[in-house]
């Protein structure tokens, strides 16, 4: 049995071939090991692959032992800081349990290098969705993941070509780019940047009727923009916002858009996990290092 393990924005979502559940983030400070049993076992477990954070210090696939400081640069940044992750990645470390942990894109990272004029390009868990998504896509699309935050990324002959964070281009419910007010606010000391980025959602700047078609909006201008790259690429959505946009997205777009659920991210690190225990070298263009 091989598990995955996706940390979201505002909960971890554990899957495996037998079943899947979620905590929230602030349940996850006290999880234990043992309480992967939900889906089978723990002594039947061969392999975890594991997302936390931005995962910014590391390029590879790698084995959880090879990890220094959880995989990041700094704790500092765009985001929640509330420590159930961090449980939850210390607990796998010490249980013995191989497991491997899940790299961001960002300017160490093999992708197209013009979408390195951005610091990072995506966290770990969107790779986890890529894999996901290309066993029924195949091997090139974009993916727009919409949630909290809106994340978009471009898959060309199977490879991760490059990605849109949150913080540099569509809003999601609760997160977005830093706009001239907020910027203002931020210089004059109102709110830190990452407070800023944690008030850029729709939900705080437009009303409520037109919240769901502005996400739906710019998470088709980002496809679209992708689409650049890649003319023939096929269009998905994931998470919790998916559904709720789609028909809209289809509409702007004009092509059929396929809708995957908040489970997209942990069923695909299901599948990357069984597969890098089981001899696979490279993941999307990504190498792996046990």
């Amino acid at each position: 049995m091989f598990i995955g393990i996706d940390h979201g924005t505002s909960a971890m979502r554990f899957a495996g071939d037998t079943g899947e559940f979620r905590i929230s983030r602030e349940a996850a400070k006290d999880f234990k090991i043992a309480d992967l049993s939900r889906i089978c076992p723990v002594d039947e477990i061969e392999g975890i692959a594991l997302c936390y954070s931005m995962g910014d210090n590391i390029a590879a696939i790698t084995d959880i032992k090879k990890v220094r400081n959880r995989g990041l640069v700094s704790r500092e940044g765009a985001g929640k800081h509330i420590g159930g992750g961090t449980r939850v990645y210390d607990e796998v470390a010490a249980s013995g349990i191989p497991a491997v942990v899940m790299p961001g894109l960002h300017r160490g990272s093999p992708t197209d290098p013009r979408f390195k004029a951005y610091s990072h390009q995506t966290s770990p868990e969107k790779i986890g969705i890529a894999y996901e998504v290309t066993v029924a896509l195949g091997p090139d699309f974009i993916v727009s993941d919409v949630s909290s935050n809106t994340v978009t990324l471009l898959v060309s002959e199977g490879k991760l070509v490059g990605a849109f964070d949150a913080c540099v281009f569509a809003p999601g419910s609760k997160h977005g780019a830093l706009d001239v007010d907020a910027i203002r606010k931020v210089d004059e000391g109102k709110w830190t940047a990452n407070e800023a980025f944690q008030h850029a959602g729709v939900d705080f700047s437009v009303p409520e009727g037109e919240r769901m078609r502005t996400v739906a909006m710019f998470s088709a201008m980002e496809c679209a923009a992708l689409r650049l790259l890649n003319p023939r690429a096929k269009i998905a959505l994931a998470g919790s916002l998916a559904p709720v946009i789609a028909p809209e997205v289809n509409g702007l777009l004009g092509c059929d858009v396929a809708v995957y659920d908040e489970w997209c991210a942990s069923r695909g690190l299901v599948k990357i996990a069984r597969d890098v225990f089981s001899g696979t070298k490279e993941i999307l263009g990504l190498d792996v290092d046990l």
